[in-house]
This record gives C-alpha cells, structure tokens and sequence, in this order.
C-alpha cells in the first residue's frame, strides 16, 4: 500500500512529536505540563537525585529527542535518549502497576520505548533531515553506543537516590 520509508516517516512523526510534548510539558510548562518546577517535584517523588538535574535530564531527552525522531534528525542519537527516558518511565513508574495503561501500567512508556528502539535500530528512512542533508552517522555503531551511555545513565539515575538521598532531619 505504501512504502517502508513512508511508514517510517509516520511512526516517527506521530511518536516524536508525542515525546516532544511531554518533554515541553516539563521544560516549559506548555501544553498542560507543570514546567520545570513540576518535572523537578515528579522527580522528588520518583526519589531520583539529584531531583533538579534528572528532571533537566528527562525533559531535554523528551523534547529534543522527540524533536529529533519526528525530524529525522540526528535520528540514532534521538531514539536512544527516548528510550533511556521510557526505560527509566517503566521501572520506576509503571512497572508496580502492571502491563495496561488504564492501571496506569507500563502498556504506554513500552509502546513507544520500542518504536524509538526499532526506529533508532533501522534508520529515520528516506523522508528525514538525516537523509536530506547527507547526515551520516557510522551505523550500528553510533546507535549501539548511544544505547550503551543512554543505558548506563539509567542505571545511574535508578542508583544515585541510595547514594544521594537527603539526610532525614533529626527532629
């Protein structure tokens, strides 16, 4: 019916511009979203710390890393930090409250974390700035590592609130 790049080009608009969403939710309070302020709370409330960098962390991720997928720019390097971000989304947020959305389960953050994973894994396609401009990253190499970092990142970010977390005060 249609072509793969065709199809391609639509997972990555709609998903992209999904993640972009959310993460301008959180940078900038558009769209609904409680902003910086509100990412840093949500972030409080994961016990990720230091609160305020992994809020800064997440939100970039979203917004310019959606940007990027629904672009098709610099596409390896955007498809890993989203699914950095979903990955951390899952096991932090999702995951206690099982597989479907309507439980507020992990049915969501997955859909996407793995048209990210897929997208990242076989290129932005024909219709994409990569491809327009002649951006060639040396693949899978540059994915693989943007996974390998995006990856070890989340596991600093699930690890540093035993570390990091605030002294309870003696009262």
């Amino acid at each position: 019916m249609f072509s793969a790049d065709l199809g391609i080009l639509v997972l990555r608009v709609v998903v992209g511009l999904i993640f972009a969403g959310h993460g301008a939710q959180k940078l900038f309070g558009w769209f609904g979203g409680g902003g910086m302020e509100g990412a840093t709370k949500m972030m409080e409330q994961l016990h990720l710390h230091p609160t305020r960098f992994w809020a800064f962390v997440n939100a970039v991720a979203e917004f310019l890393g959606g940007l990027g997928l629904a672009l098709g720019l610099l596409t390896p390097l955007a498809a890993a930090a989203l699914v950095g971000s979903m990955l951390v989304a899952i096991l932090r947020v999702h995951a206690k409250n099982g597989f479907w959305n309507s439980k507020g389960g992990i049915e969501f953050p997955l859909t996407l974390g793995i048209v990210a994973f897929v997208i990242g894994g076989m290129g932005a396609g024909q219709y994409a700035l990569d491809t327009l401009l002649g951006l060639t990253l040396p693949e899978p190499i540059t994915y693989l590592v943007a996974l390998l970092v995006i990856l070890l990142g989340a596991a600093l970010a699930l690890t540093t609130p035993r570390i990091l977390r605030p002294r309870e005060s003696a009262t």
